[in-house]
């Protein structure tokens, strides 16, 4: 925590920072009050293909149904170009050589400008800057979407104490912050946010309609963990659960899905799981463009995370696939899981208590179709895209004015 941005006491709260924050469900406005149709101009990294790249491509693909155009702006281009399945959308390349590379700004202003874009919607503390500044410039609001905490965010404490501080100094001005879930909007209050900027729209995943059948009788149960792979997603605590478990007698694999941070962590890891003597049960698949195919292909997911989860959209692919969650309780997860119901949860950095919360479906004492089905009805209910998409559409209504009824 910077000096720039202090920590108030949980007295010094306005009442919606202690009890849950707005969604935007309720703003919406009747249909024949939508406008024809205005630009939106997301400004994304674009390295990765992970969790909150997804969430801005099913944005794109859902938001035309409420009015909304979206474009992409690319500062870091790289997987989403060619991963992304909201090809309508224009996507528009501006690489910048370091964080404070600000020459992004005016080919953005441009960008605006010509193709009549009305709002930008950022997504990183990067992002932040760039459209903080084009958004001045070019006379349009700026809204921001918290993914994760970014003080959390990674191992990297002057990193992240960088990153927060960027966002902090970027934000100043900005008239709305969508927060992913309500532990992280009631973080960015902590952070010295003014709790009538923030809006809480969950992340969303489309509903799954027809599912392969499963045949759990065939003996051994694959545990799919699907993540960026980094140290803070607690691999290492789940490869030492595997390791219980299979001590314990029970046919359980490992199947992690999803690219690695960096070489080095990739070998560091592989290295542990021979140290452990489990290296014959995991499958290390790397990156995957269909998500559903590789969830549908487990028996149950596991996400060991340690810290900086906003509302993983795993979690939620997840329960759309009917497969049962095993997560920690950090941030925005216990939000999701229904703790055994639909799920379980561990402790984060505690591989006992996470294999005991595994054991527990795979010996039979959760049974794993109820598990399934609760699962699949709470995505339904709470956490698909089309709810996504209606909650930032309400945002975006209510910062560009387009509430009036002669619309």
């Amino acid at each position: 925590m910077t000096s720039d941005c202090p920590l108030p006491t949980a007295d010094s709260f306005p009442p919606t920072a202690r009890g849950p924050l707005p969604t935007a469900h309720s703003v919406l406005p009747p249909a024949s009050h939508l406008p024809p149709s205005v630009n939106v101009l997301h400004v994304i990294n674009g390295e990765h293909y992970a969790g909150a790249e997804r969430v801005q491509d099913l944005l794109a693909q859902r938001l035309m149904e409420h009015g909304f155009q979206v474009g992409f702006v690319c500062l870091k281009p790289g997987r989403f170009a060619t991963a992304r399945r909201s090809r309508q959308a224009p996507l528009y390349a501006l690489p910048m050589r370091s964080r404070l590379d600000l020459r992004a700004v005016p080919r953005l202003v441009r960008i605006i400008r010509r193709e009549d874009y009305r709002l930008l919607h950022a997504h990183t503390p990067r992002t932040a800057l760039i459209g903080r500044l084009a958004a001045l410039l070019a006379g349009v609001p700026l809204v921001y979407h918290v993914h994760s905490p970014t003080a959390r965010d990674s191992t990297r404490v002057w990193r992240n104490r960088a990153n927060a501080w960027l966002e902090w100094a970027s934000l100043r001005g900005a008239p709305r912050l969508i927060a992913v879930s309500q532990s992280l909007g009631r973080e960015m209050i902590q952070r010295g946010y003014a709790s009538q900027r923030i809006t809480v729209v969950h992340n969303g995943v489309p509903c799954v309609e027809a599912l392969p059948p499963r045949d759990l009788r065939r003996g051994i149960w694959t545990l799919a963990c699907v993540a960026l792979v980094r140290p803070r997603k607690g691999i290492e605590d789940l490869l030492e659960a595997l390791a219980l478990l299979r001590a314990q007698g029970l046919p359980v694999r490992l199947r992690v899905v999803g690219p690695f941070e960096s070489p080095t962590y990739e070998s560091q890891l592989k290295d542990y799981a021979s140290r452990l003597g489990v290296a014959d049960a995991v499958e290390w698949t790397g990156f995957v463009a269909d998500v559903n195919a590789a969830l549908c292909q487990a028996d149950v997911l596991v996400l060991p995370s340690l810290f900086g989860e906003g509302l993983p959209m795993v979690v939620l692919e997840a329960m759309a696939c009917g497969l049962p969650v095993v997560g920690t309780r950090v941030e925005g997860v216990p939000e999701a899981i229904g703790d055994g119901l639909s799920g379980l949860l561990a402790e984060p950095n505690n591989p006992a208590d996470l294999a005991r919360a595994i054991a527990r479906i795979v010996s039979g004492e959760l049974p794993w179709a109820d598990l399934s089905r609760h699962a699949r009805a709470r995505q339904v209910e709470q956490f698909s895209d089309s709810c996504m998409a209606a909650g930032v559409a309400a945002v975006y209504r209510e910062v560009l004015g387009l509430f009036a009824p002669d619309l």
